[in-house]
């Protein structure tokens, strides 16, 4: 993967107004609204009117996150319809293609690949009633239209639309001494590193690979949040990998079913444990048992005597 540029304009000047999101050598563009702005949105961008899909965001009766993700040749109607029938959604996300190219195959591709895609991350729940199959492409526009997901892939996080970014890991390998060969891959651990909590009888491990700090499958975690804790910022993060079942229940605790990525190891220090933590102190590197911030403090100056 090379290094990407994208072009985000925030046209009101305002990151919570009309967002335009471009990539260069991309012929597809982004364009991101409240519910509040639809009317404006649709007067004065030409490009909701345009051939393309759709992604609906919000949250549901019981404040759960919620998305529905469409396509169609007008988009502009097919929202004002949804803006009638749907009152669950609060904002909306459009993806064109330059000069209206997306033909209603092309649309259809997408829209099923990306049901696929959110389906199989399980992040957020759809309101859509079924799952459509791709229609029938050439080998040629088949090309096309991965490259094309490939893009809107890397545009949607930048927008804070995560629910397609992947934090489930595969098998990490083992951590072994550094040798003469070629780096592999997947790169190996730099560190492996354990959190262990006594009181509530909990164990979990983590690796930190290519820049990525992973909570190992197997890892425990406390089942609730105490009543007091549920206003914090990782309770939500808690309740989501409950509900797309990366952390299952395994007697009184829960258990990380599969490898997942976390964005901070204070993050995953306050999943595992239910409650505000501080990962810098609570993970210990195996090897050495110092906490993750005097290891990493100790890799700092090491690099810095190097230099």
């Amino acid at each position: 993967m090379t290094g990407q540029s994208l072009e985000l304009f925030y046209v009101d000047g305002r990151p919570d107004g009309i967002v335009t999101a471009e990539m260069f050598n991309w012929t597809g563009s982004v364009l991101l609204a409240p519910r509040t702005e639809l009317s404006r949105l649709i007067e004065s961008h030409e490009q909701a009117r345009h051939s393309g899909i759709y992604l609906l965001t919000g949250d549901d009766s019981d404040g759960a996150p919620l998305a529905y993700i469409g396509q169609a040749e007008d988009i502009a109607v097919r929202i004002r319809n949804h803006d009638v029938n749907k009152d669950w959604w609060t904002q909306v996300a459009i993806v064109t293609a330059a000069e209206n190219r997306l033909n209603r195959a092309h649309i259809s591709y997408l829209e099923s690949r990306l049901i696929e895609r959110a389906h199989d991350i399980g992040r957020v729940p759809l309101a859509n009633g079924t799952r459509p199959s791709s229609p029938s492409l050439s080998a040629a526009d088949i090309s096309k239209m991965e490259a094309f997901l490939g893009y809107l892939l890397i545009v949607f996080p930048a927008l804070r639309v995560d629910m397609f970014v992947e934090r489930k890991r595969q098998a990490i390998p083992v951590l072994k001494e550094a040798t003469s060969e070629a780096a592999p891959s997947p790169p190996e651990p730099l560190a492996t590193f354990v959190l262990e909590n006594s009181r509530q009888g909990l164990s979990a491990k983590a690796t930190l690979v290519d820049g990525e700090f992973i909570v190992l499958a197997g890892s425990q975690a406390k089942k609730e949040f105490s009543e007091a804790s549920t206003w914090h910022s990782y309770y939500d993060l808690h309740t989501e990998l409950r509900r797309s079942n990366v952390l299952v229940e395994n007697g009184d605790l829960l258990e990380f079913g599969e490898n997942y990525v976390f964005a901070s190891v204070s993050a995953a220090a306050s999943v595992v444990q239910a409650r505000s933590a501080n990962g810098q102190l609570d993970w210990h590197e195996i090897e050495s048992s110092l906490t993750y911030k005097e290891w990493e403090s100790r890799r700092l100056a090491a690099i810095a005597d190097t230099n």
